[in-house]
């Protein structure tokens, strides 16, 4: 089964994570050796030791394996790194993965083989509210799901169950067009992408997969949920 594919990763101090997580790139790569893949890594400002363990895993494996790094100085957010990292890409499909790999790079392959991702005018969201999707989450996390979900419905008309999971799939033909118009590049940046994809008349298509909640997540519901919200009122007054 060949495809190609363009893995893109956006990182912000993730030294204590990358151990696991590059074990589980590792073990994709080296099982999808015979599919054209690029791996690119994004590293959104850093300050830890991220960029040198990027930096040594890439020297270690380049002769297998195709990267790229990006890197700059300032945190700007995980929308621009995922935006610079689909502008960078060159592979049909493109697939966004969060560095802690809450969800398994091999999700896409099972997509791939059970012919879920086919049609290149699509969009392919990973839900974890799909009613196939097998989650381990908090409580917490859940509950902010929900209002999540409610509160989108209610300013963008939104029906997708799920447009917060960090992994997604798109093509191409249309990607690098889509995130050039990016501008929210927090938290919300989401919920842009997802209207700019149905302003341009790609379908988004949700699918089941496999999440386990990660420790040490970027995203703290408490400091960052305000800023969130605020974030999704400036997208809606932008698209009144």
């Amino acid at each position: 089964m060949m495809y190609s594919l363009s893995i893109i990763i956006p990182l912000y101090n993730e030294e204590g994570r990358l151990k696991d997580s590059l074990r589980s790139l590792t073990n994709f790569l080296s099982k999808k050796n015979k599919n054209k893949i690029e791996t690119i890594f994004i590293s959104d400002g850093s300050t830890d030791n991220t960029n040198n363990l990027i930096k040594i895993y890439i020297k270690e494996n380049k002769i297998n394996h195709k990267f790229k790094f990006i890197t700059y100085k300032k945190n700007i957010g995980k929308g621009y790194a995922i935006k610079k990292g689909i502008i960078k890409a060159t592979n049909n499909w493109q697939l966004i993965c969060d560095g802690d790999m809450s969800v398994k790079i091999d999700q896409f392959h099972t997509w791939y083989k059970e012919k879920l991702i086919n049609e290149k005018n699509t969009a392919y969201f990973g839900s974890r509210n799909h009613v196939d999707s097998k989650i381990v989450s908090t409580i917490k996390r859940r509950y902010f799901g929900l209002i999540f979900i409610w509160v989108l419905k209610i300013l963008f008309k939104i029906k997708i169950k799920d447009t917060q999971c960090g992994f997604k799939v798109f093509h191409k033909d249309y990607s690098s067009k889509i995130f050039r118009k990016l501008s929210s590049y927090r938290f919300a940046f989401d919920v842009e992408v997802t209207l700019i994809l149905m302003k341009n008349n790609i379908s988004i298509k949700e699918l089941p997969l496999k999440w386990i909640h990660k420790k040490d997540s970027k995203l703290s519901l408490i400091k960052d949920m305000p800023i969130m919200f605020f974030d999704i009122l400036k997208i809606k007054f932008k698209n009144c």
